[in-house]
């Protein structure tokens, strides 16, 4: 079994850099191992794909030498089972409101005596290549199990959700609490930067490491400036799809002052 690089560096107080994917395809995977990142979100909450190609795409992480994690699409033991199973070393489990929701993705994720993940010899394992009794100790020891803290309630909770033993990193999600707070979208509004700051503010209370999304280059300066142990750089999609549209506009302007024309001023 892999170690978890990810889990080493938080623990020794480094920041790690990440980015969502829902490309459904190993390539893009390596192409972000190969950009440098420490680890990837492999995401099943917002894009279609299947248990064969998540595994596909874990073992390009492990190729590459990323820590892959998984976005499942519920806080379902089914659901949480199968991305470990496939090999990711953690899961990222959306909407936790409260401790009862964080308990269960804990057993979950864990197995005894820690929880009550089922039992299985595949190649998370290494098809039982070395003892699976070891092989559960390490487990319990690597394995992430990674809260999205995206609405008011689970903000109002945190106190409690944040006292469930087990829990390795909390994930802020702006964009649901924009929508949680009436306003979606507005991730940049003052309340909801509020919010995002409050869930900060109880993690270092409670000594969990946070992982935050920045939506600007003064927001990787300030998360990394107050010691967030993560940060998420965006989704996979979006990074390409702005980047096309860049280079086009930038190929259009060239090509009208190529010709002699500008729309600065005339």
């Amino acid at each position: 079994m892999l170690k978890n690089k990810v889990k080493e560096r938080i623990q020794q107080n480094e920041s790690v850099f990440g980015i969502f994917c829902s490309i459904p395809n190993p390539l893009a995977v390596e192409m972000i191992g190969h950009a440098g990142y420490d680890f990837v979100i492999i995401d099943t909450e917002h894009a279609s794909i299947n248990p064969e190609t998540v595994e596909h795409m874990i073992r390009a992480a492990e190729i590459v030498g990323l820590t892959p994690f998984v976005r499942v699409s519920e806080n379902r033991d089914g659901a949480i089972l199968r991305a470990l199973d496939a090999g990711a070393k953690g899961v990222v489990v959306p909407h936790i409101h409260t401790a009862e929701d964080a308990k269960r993705a804990v057993q979950a994720s864990r197995y005894y005596p820690y929880g009550k993940r089922s039992l299985n010899g595949g190649r998370s394992a290494a098809f039982g290549k070395e003892s699976l009794t070891n092989y559960i100790e390490q487990a319990n020891q690597d394995i992430m199990v990674i809260l999205m803290i995206e609405d008011i309630e689970g903000i109002e909770n945190l106190d409690e959700i944040l006292s469930v033993p087990g829990v390795n990193l909390v994930l802020e999600g702006a964009a649901d609490l924009s929508q949680s707070y009436g306003i979606p979208w507005q991730t940049r509004s003052e309340r909801v930067i509020e919010g995002v700051e409050a869930i900060y503010q109880k993690t270092k209370q409670y000594s969990v490491p946070f992982c935050a999304i920045p939506r600007s280059v003064e927001d990787v300066q300030k998360w990394l400036t107050k010691q967030a142990a993560a940060l998420v750089m965006g989704d996979d999609r979006g990074i390409f799809f702005r980047s096309l549209t860049d280079l086009l506009a930038s190929k259009g302007e060239k090509e009208e002052v190529a010709h002699g024309k500008s729309n600065k001023g005339d």
